[in-house]
């Protein structure tokens, strides 16, 4: 099973770029955070950086709604792509999203816990066949 799940912060604006076929495409950062007491009760805290990129309607809907700093819930799927560049293997691992939920903000609804601009199954979308084109 191939499935990831993470709750955080953007640490940019989603990107939106769209495919020579006109398929939207969104990239963009999400921080989630770890804070523990380490053996001697000092607080610890470490920030890992998860690359998402979402396809088609769900991508427009990043690009509406989501800004630097937005919590967001995102579940997708890993996949790590590979490519040359200046006769150098490069590597990116990413998340592809099928689906993301707002969280806080100025649209969230205290009283359902949800965000009134994207919620639910709406915001769900196929992810792109993988003979499709990447336009970066």
């Amino acid at each position: 099973m191939n499935k990831a799940m993470v709750i955080g912060n953007l640490g940019n604006d989603p990107e939106i770029r769209y495919t020579q076929k006109g398929t939207a495409v969104a990239t963009f950062s999400i921080a989630t955070t770890e804070k523990w007491k380490d053996a001697e009760g000092v607080q610890q805290e470490y920030t890992d950086w998860h690359r998402i990129v979402a396809w088609s309607g769900l991508a427009e809907i990043c690009g509406d709604h989501l800004k630097k700093g937005s919590k967001v819930y995102i579940e997708g799927k890993m996949q790590t792509r590979k490519w040359e560049e200046n006769d150098i293997t490069r590597y990116t691992t990413e998340i592809i999203a099928k689906s993301m939920e707002m969280l806080g903000g100025r649209n969230f609804d205290q009283e359902t816990g949800s965000s009134s601009a994207a919620n639910g199954d709406h915001l769900r979308d196929n992810p792109p066949s993988p003979d499709m084109e990447v336009p970066f």
